[in-house]
């Protein structure tokens, strides 16, 4: 059970992911909750959510969480993916009464920041499509102009390098290229800011800095989400004992090395 105060018993947490770009939500939810179990869930046989339409996704999602909520119990459960929670959230909320929080382009924070008033979006090609983000636009852009990058492979690449692949740079330059509008006269405002709308990508955010034509904000929801839950979850009770965290695969593939997560966590490691 959630508990908005006082101090609850350790929670039970259940994050999906259409594969491991949920870890870099994940990674901020084990420093908040430290004393929360999780369950990771990788639905990597129905990867890469951004190619499949918003009818199928929902078809998919609904009983797929509906199955995993009677099998692990959790207390809240994060969709840790940008095209699945702009498709789904609403059906899966109206299906199962336990708290849900989505993943959601930081078009908001983003245009808030900028001083430039150029914002892109870089997401899947679904994220980008979404009735959701439009709205999110027309809701939130403000004096701001936003340019929508739907990006077919970039979620892919990250993956490939997660588990150890060789991927190029120019690869990847070719997918964010062109998230990098420059001014038409020369002056200053080109933009500033991108938004990660899509969890997978801050996996690869030392060579987005190091590839990007000129330094932008790179906008990742993570933390602002890991704040979400733990302001939902309120204080937990630290009962001494090593909390539980798990990963599990759809298509039922081992979960990564050890030493792909020890070094992506730096210290708590699901098993």
């Amino acid at each position: 059970m959630v508990h908005g105060r006082g101090v609850s018993a350790p929670s039970t947490i259940l994050v999906i992911d259409s594969g491991l770009g949920g870890l870099t939500v994940l990674r901020e939810i084990v420093a908040a909750c430290p004393a929360a179990s999780v369950v990771y869930v990788a639905d990597d046989a129905f990867f890469p959510y951004g190619h499949h339409a918003e009818a199928e996704i929902v078809a998919r999602v609904v009983p797929l969480v509906g199955d995993l909520i009677a099998a692990h119990a959790p207390d809240l459960v994060v969709i840790a993916c940008n095209t699945m929670s702009v498709s789904v959230m609403a059906p899966l909320r109206a299906a199962y009464g336990v708290p849900f929080v989505g993943t959601v382009p930081a078009i908001k924070p983003a245009c808030a920041a900028s001083t430039t008033k150029r914002v892109s979006v870089l997401g899947t090609k679904a994220t980008v499509a979404r009735e959701y983000t439009q709205t999110l636009i027309r809701d939130h852009a403000q004096a701001c102009t936003v340019t929508l990058v739907g990006s077919p492979n970039l979620a892919s690449l990250a993956e490939a390098q997660f588990a150890g692949g060789s991927v190029s740079d120019d690869d990847i330059l070719q997918e964010i290229a062109p998230c990098f509008v420059p001014s038409i006269d020369g002056s200053a405002l080109r933009t500033d800011a991108v938004v990660l709308a899509c969890t997978h990508y801050p996996l690869l955010l030392d060579r987005l800095v190091r590839l990007a034509p000129w330094p932008v904000a790179w906008i990742d929801p993570a933390p602002a989400i890991a704040r979400r839950v733990a302001n939902l979850l309120g204080p937990q009770q630290d009962t001494g004992a090593e909390p539980g965290a798990s990963i599990f695969f759809t298509s039922g593939r081992k979960h990564p090395q050890a030493a792909l997560l020890d070094r992506f966590f730096g210290g708590r490691v699901p098993a």
